[in-house]
């Protein structure tokens, strides 16, 4: 629901029926018609700014230098209308006279309808050139939204009217402007919320699963209870900045019905919105909504309304007596305006329909192919890879003996091992590109990290199958080349999952997930250094003087043979402390 991306504010007055995200590049096309940021606060009505134009009287085909100018401002947008129908479609073209303060914008599939900023930096004065259309109406009137903070703005400051040569004179059409609706009443709860008639009375999400809000501050709480034609929600949850649901028809973020519950100023403001994708939320009226009530306590945001299960009049309103993906998230909010959400949302594990039979669910951050390719990358990377590279550098004596197809069991063991390593990769490559469908741009260096340690996972068994014999002068080489690719691909590998942690997909407990990864790598270190001190004390013990330790080991005395026992239970301990690490990463992964 994951950019990974919603809140509102104050509820904006009824008579403003078309509403636009607010975009600091300015590229805020979809608000042509109604000239209203999405800012979720009510507009200023006195204006600070005004527009003035070089001449009253204009022909067809004429260019008028316009200017805007007043207090310092960051956003606007200018257009000219019809001043006998200001609802009407934007007339002329506009031309720019300082690109890198103001651009054209395309209105209704016509460059140069309007006008707006380049960028959020402080403006005091912004002038264009307007071309005047064969087609011009007698009397034209300039028309300006002007936002000088987030909760700060002017929508449609008038300009001055101009006129033809041969046009009557001007009237102002007679006042049609429509009664405001009253804001739904809001009020403040007095307790928090109970979940004691989870599964009996009440449809409910949680996470964890069977916490209670009333007791439990860290609670994730949704629930639903259907009374009539209609359903009263709850949702509570820790933030300081906002809490959300929204009903899905997939595990996706995208044409959803979503509400929000935003705290600033020491209120909680509520409001539906809708989804279009990974993008800002548009936001609906709020008349959808009754019995709307808050509560702020602990760090903790609750809210909870009513509203009926159809709404025909409303047409982004999902009908609540279908089943549907349930989403929850929170985030950051500052001066009304909301953030991304801080971490995956939590998803249901199948569609519910919230207002059949009661029932007490709990759901996931995770997806289960971003859990799988977790789970495979730690498999390969701290168990089956670690182990390979401990028996090929410390047991080529203990298991020397031929095992199949007349190969030693230790470069068997080391083989199968390696292998098991790069099906295990390959498998958990492709599993975060079939999640997002292609490359995701928010995941760091993880991602071509990733990249790396795949082509030397792939790399490396396809060097295996070009080794020369052992007396080949070329074999050196080779064994340096193949420990050099095998070493990088560890290291990377080690840190592209001390990054992978942190992501949202996956999102680690913290800071357990870091000291467990650091006493992992703390842990195959010193059994490394653990086998090399015992093979230079052997060597010693056997007195042989040959740099080679291969040959070293090859010594069959009794201290050879101790030496074998030693090295067995070293590995032994060492792949019984690599399971429990691995448990648990695998236990926390299957918790997210």
């Amino acid at each position: 629901m994951a950019t990974p991306q919603f809140n509102l504010s104050v509820l904006v007055c009824a008579l403003l029926t078309c509403s636009v995200t607010a975009y600091p590049n300015g590229r805020v096309a979809r608000s042509c018609a109604g000239m209203i940021p999405q800012h979720n606060h009510s507009p200023q009505s006195d204006p600070v700014h005004k527009i003035t134009v070089s001449q009253m009287k204009f022909k067809p085909g004429d260019q008028i230098k316009v200017t805007l100018s007043g207090q310092p401002f960051r956003g606007f947008l200018l257009e000219a209308r019809d001043a006998e129908d200001l609802s009407g479609p934007p007339i002329g073209t506009f031309t720019l006279i300082d690109s890198d303060s103001s651009q054209i914008l395309t209105c209704e599939d016509v460059q140069g309808f309007a006008v707006s900023h380049t960028s959020s930096s402080i403006k005091t004065e912004i002038k264009v050139y307007w071309n005047a259309p064969s087609s011009a109406p007698d009397h034209v009137q300039f028309l300006a939204t002007v936002v000088q903070k987030y909760k700060i703005y002017w929508v449609k400051i008038p300009g001055p009217v101009i006129s033809q040569p041969s046009a009557p004179p001007f009237t102002t059409p007679e006042a049609t402007t429509q009664p405001l609706t009253m804001a739904p009443s809001v009020s403040h709860l007095t307790k928090p919320f109970s979940a004691s008639e989870c599964g009996n009375k009440k449809f409910c999400v949680r996470s964890p699963l069977n916490c209670d809000p009333e007791n439990e501050p860290a609670c994730v709480f949704l629930s639903f209870a259907r009374e009539n034609q209609s359903v009263t929600v709850e949702m509570s949850g820790p933030s300081d900045g906002y809490v959300s649901f929204a009903f899905s028809h997939d595990q996706w973020m995208g044409d959803d019905d979503a509400y929000l519950c935003i705290y600033e100023d020491q209120t909680v403001y509520i409001q539906p919105s809708y989804l279009t994708g990974r993008s800002y939320p548009v936001m609906d009226s709020r008349g959808t909504l009754e019995d709307m009530a808050w509560r702020l306590a602990d760090g903790v945001i609750q809210c909870s309304f009513r509203r009926n299960i159809t709404l025909p009049e409303a047409k982004n309103r999902f009908v609540l007596n279908e089943s549907y993906y349930i989403f929850y998230a929170e985030g950051a909010a500052h001066d009304g305006r909301i953030f991304r959400h801080s971490q995956q949302p939590l998803i249901t594990y199948e569609k519910y329909n919230v207002t059949g039979t009661p029932q007490n669910v709990g759901g996931s951050r995770s997806s289960a192919l971003l859990k799988a390719h977790g789970a495979l990358m730690f498999v390969a990377w701290m168990t089956t890879v670690s182990t390979g590279v401990l028996v090929a550098r410390f047991f080529r004596s203990v298991w020397s003996k031929a095992f199949f197809l007349g190969q030693a069991a230790w470069f068997q063991v080391h083989r199968m091992l390696m292998l098991a390593t790069s099906m295990l990769t390959c498998v958990a490559f492709v599993l975060p590109f079939v999640y997002r469908g292609g490359w995701s741009r928010r995941a760091g260096y993880h991602p071509y990290l990733g990249c790396i340690v795949m082509t030397l996972a792939v790399l490396q068994p396809l060097l295996a199958t070009f080794r020369p014999p052992l007396h080949d002068p070329r074999r050196q080489v080779f064994n340096w080349t193949h420990w050099s690719v095998g070493t990088a691909a560890r290291i990377i590998a080690v840190a592209a999952m001390f990054l992978g942690m942190d992501l949202p997909g996956l999102d680690l407990p913290s800071p357990q997930k870091t000291y467990a990864m650091m006493g992992f790598v703390v842990w195959h270190i010193g059994t490394e250094v653990i086998l090399e001190i015992h093979a230079y004390l052997l060597s010693r013990k056997v007195e042989i003087l040959d740099d080679d330790r291969i040959q070293i080991l090859q010594s069959l005395t009794v201290a050879e043979a101790e030496g074998h026992v030693f090295k067995k239970v070293v590995l032994a301990v060492y792949i019984c402390g690599n399971v429990t690490f691995l448990m648990i990463f695998l236990s926390a992964i299957s918790h997210v």
